[in-house]
């Protein structure tokens, strides 16, 4: 898979060599909050990378670093996994950003990995969790026209579908076009 560009920010897909950075924002309590946690050093997540990487190549997964345009600086990570059925849905999660992010890198990453699932994929939905006190990422996806399908004791589920990002990103495509 190509990298994913939009206007401040690009996606690549995640490698062994980045297991150090995925670490370091994973274990950072000013983005792990709402995470799960994490067990074991960056050689665990080498060694998760490399499991991953298996899973990528079957087309079962994709973990993408976010990255800075102007300068190629990693400043997060997002992931589409947990492909249910023939194209049926797929999960959006593992979504990170660091303080050096851009203005936009939250919808750009955001959107660009709805564009990778719909447009790139062929998935006919994509279905997501938030944990229920990070009312900031509720908020946010809200904004996209999620649908929410349930919750339970921590989180809210969420879905969303081609037509309603489609709608999303056509208001907002000043955002989303890559120049």
């Amino acid at each position: 898979m190509k990298d994913l560009t939009g206007r401040s920010i690009y996606l690549r897909l995640a490698e062994i060599q980045d297991a150090e950075f995925i670490h370091s924002i994973r274990i950072d309590p000013r983005y792990n909050r709402h995470l799960s946690a994490v067990n074991g050093g960056v050689d665990s997540q080498e060694a998760w990378l490399r499991e991953y990487k298996i899973r990528e190549a079957a087309d079962l997964e994709y973990y993408f670093i976010v990255c800075r345009r102007r300068d190629h600086m990693a400043i997060g990570t997002i992931r589409l996994y947990d492909f249910i059925g023939d194209r049926d849905s797929f999960g959006l999660g593992s979504w990170i950003l660091t303080e050096d992010k851009t203005a936009s890198a939250a919808l750009e990453s955001v959107s660009l990995a709805y564009c990778c699932g719909f447009q790139v994929l062929g998935f006919r939905a994509c279905h997501l969790d938030v944990r229920k006190e990070n009312t900031k990422v509720i908020s946010f996806h809200k904004k996209f026209g999620v649908v929410a399908t349930g919750d339970d004791a921590q989180n809210v589920y969420y879905s969303m579908t081609p037509t309603i990002f489609n709608k999303f990103a056509e208001k907002n495509k000043r955002f989303l076009t890559a120049y």
